[in-house]
């Protein structure tokens, strides 16, 4: 493993090292707390490298190649000047940490919290989500996954822009907070992950083909030209990427990644970019004795993403399952067919929780083609399932949630439909407490030309799905702010409520044994026409079992209850007073308990979960 940046090797003393392949010289250029010139050495597979002495943490440095021009280091740990400012030496052993007893959290157990780090305080910076943590881990969560944090031009972004994928936003307080909030999780039984981009880099401060042939024009993606996976020199690419997810478990003690849009990453090789990266994993995982996990974020509805590479897999630990918000969206909002048309059938949720994806091989009209493969005998922790994220909400003109979409009763039927499940959950911030507050799409680009095109782009992205309004200036502070989380109100009227159905979900999700049990073959729905169904499920050992009840309807409508267990057991009902915000009607609770071959009357928008009783079949 080529360590490229500057590397710490503490008493004053730093290697430094750049991957330049196809330039004949470089300069390592010192410009704080001094200024100092020194020439670098090439090796024979491209890399540049100079040891320096009486080099402190906090030395700002440029790499000058072929002595034209200095650029910041391609690998930069901090850049405390932003994106065209120099690069910062940074001494990772000068954080001490207080997480030695952490050893991680089974995936199949987590409830994953999304966070955008400046927009979840008033200060947005990783410190301030510290007195938060508590209250999300009483709620249920234990593991925040954060949007990028890679440094990005300015100081607003949503982190997909970013231009330095080992360094830490300096705005968000840099290196040494985020170790600071890691360690803080840990210390609460909270795992971190981290979102990372490795399909391209951003627009404004992107010098990486400066320094050496990191794009091709072979592959195109929505960004432009791919990154250099595969084609001449593209060692060095693979090395730069896959490294950076050790830095990121090494250095800052993330339990594990997520990907962002793999489908967009090209690798014709024999050995692709997946086989080194879950290479490289496992071994760092035997090396630190814990588990590290790597999430993607897929279009292509394939099970290879999620076997193991012996299998001819990417090796991926779990995935996005967009296929499961597309089906419970268009039930929930009567809108929601508008943005997804191949989606709307009570039977395609009823796959979704079965199988998982509901594509899987049949003719697609959005994509215009047969798309997809079944992921049937996929175990139910290899998916990741929610009923919003960043892009289903920024992607909205309004930036609504769906808290404004829908009203309270099908709040907590979405709620409940997505912890009930046999997969493994995941919250945007603030959806627990269902916070009205929008998330725009934003960013504080210097360069003018871009940011015309940013808002042109944007404008023709709303235009072409038929919205009648513009959306909000991404580049204007005012999109941003409006953006931020109104943590007040959580413990107020409904958004307290809501908050507590959340706390009562997940403590059901956590302690009965048949949610528990992550496999699929024990998951069976009964659907009861187009307004509602019975999600069966049932502990490993089959001794146990859970009906959950769903009417998405205004309508009552009815369902007879099985003979798995002679005597039912009500556990949770939406229906019940406790529940009730006080906008909604009052409804028609079911009964605390029932038999088998019992006809009930399911409420309109309603969820009911019972239990069989254990020795009562």
């Amino acid at each position: 493993m080529k360590n490229i940046g500057a590397n710490y090797a503490g008493d004053n003393r730093c290697t430094f090292a750049v991957w330049a392949p196809e330039k004949e010289k470089m300069v390592l250029h010192l410009v704080h707390p001094r200024e100092q010139i020194i020439d670098m050495e090439l090796d024979e597979f491209g890399y540049f490298q100079a040891e320096a002495e009486d080099i402190a943490p906090g030395t700002r440095y440029f790499f000058r190649p072929d002595n034209e021009k200095d650029y910041p280091d391609p690998a930069s740990h901090f850049q405390p000047e932003g994106v065209h400012g120099p690069s910062e030496v940074v001494d990772h052993s000068a954080y001490a940490w207080q997480d030695s007893n952490w050893r991680g959290l089974p995936f199949k157990d987590l409830v994953l919290y999304e966070l955008h780090v400046g927009t979840f305080t008033p200060e947005g910076t990783f410190e301030a989500i510290i007195p938060r943590l508590d209250e999300l881990a009483e709620t249920g969560i234990n593991a925040l996954e954060l949007m990028p944090v890679a440094q990005f031009p300015g100081n607003r972004n949503w982190g997909y822009d970013g231009v330095f994928p080992y360094a830490v936003q300096h705005s968000y307080g840099g290196p040494a907070q985020f170790k600071k909030l890691v360690d803080a999780c840990h210390q609460r039984g909270i795992a971190v992950f981290l979102d990372v981009v490795y399909n391209h880099l951003g627009p404004e401060g992107n010098y990486l083909g400066h320094f050496g042939p990191y794009f091709t024009d072979q592959y195109c993606t929505p960004w432009g030209d791919a990154l250099n996976f595969d084609r001449d020199w593209s060692d060095g690419v693979r090395e730069y990427f896959t490294n950076n997810a050790l830095h990121w478990f090494e250095q800052y003690h993330i339990d594990g990644l997520r990907l962002d849009a793999i489908h967009t990453i090209f690798d014709s090789g024999a050995i692709s970019f997946w086989d080194l990266l879950h290479e490289k994993k496992s071994l760092l995982e035997q090396q630190l004795g814990r588990p590290l996990y790597l999430i993607a974020e897929s279009d292509l509805n394939s099970p290879k993403v999620v076997k193991h590479p012996e299998a001819g897999g990417f090796g991926f630990t779990a995935q996005w399952l967009d296929d499961f918000h597309h089906a419970l969206y268009v039930l929930i909002d009567e809108k929601g067919k508008e943005r997804y048309a191949d989606f709307g059938r009570i039977e395609q949720l009823a796959k979704a929780y079965t199988d998982g994806f509901v594509h899987s091989g049949e003719w697609v009209k959005f994509r215009k083609r047969r798309y997809g493969a079944s992921s049937a005998g996929v175990s139910g922790d290899r998916f990741v399932v929610f009923n919003m994220n960043h892009d289903q909400v920024g992607n909205r003109v309004r930036g609504e949630r769906l808290c404004l979409l829908v009203d309270f009763g099908r709040l907590k039927v979405a709620a409940a439909a997505v912890l009930l499940s046999p997969y493994v959950p995941m919250l945007f911030m603030g959806e627990e407490y269902a916070d009205e507050s929008p998330f725009f799409y934003f960013v504080s680009h210097s360069d003018k030309d871009l940011v015309k095109a940013v808002q042109e782009g944007r404008k023709e992205e709303f235009a072409a799905f038929g919205f009648d309004v513009e959306p909000p200036d991404p580049q204007a502070e005012d999109t941003f702010n409006q953006s931020k989380l109104r943590w007040e109100v959580r413990n107020q009227g409904k958004h307290e409520l809501m908050r507590q159905w959340h706390k009562a979900l997940i403590t059901l999700r956590r302690t009965h044994p048949v949610l528990l049990n992550v496999n699929k073959s024990d998951v069976h729905v009964n659907t009861i026409g187009q307004e509602g169904f019975s999600l069966h499920r049932q502990s490993a050992d089959g001794q146990q079992h859970l009906v959950c009840l769903f009417n998405l309807s205004d309508q009552a409508i009815s369902h007879t209850m099985p003979v798995w267990a002679e005597t039912w057991e009500k556990l949770l009902d939406a229906g019940d007073a406790q529940w009730l915000d006080a906008g909604e009607p009052t409804g028609n609770p079911l009964p605390a308990q029932t038999g088998a071959g019992q006809t009930l009357s399911l409420p309109p928008v309603s969820v009911t979960v019972y239990e069989g009783r254990v020795g009562s079949r």
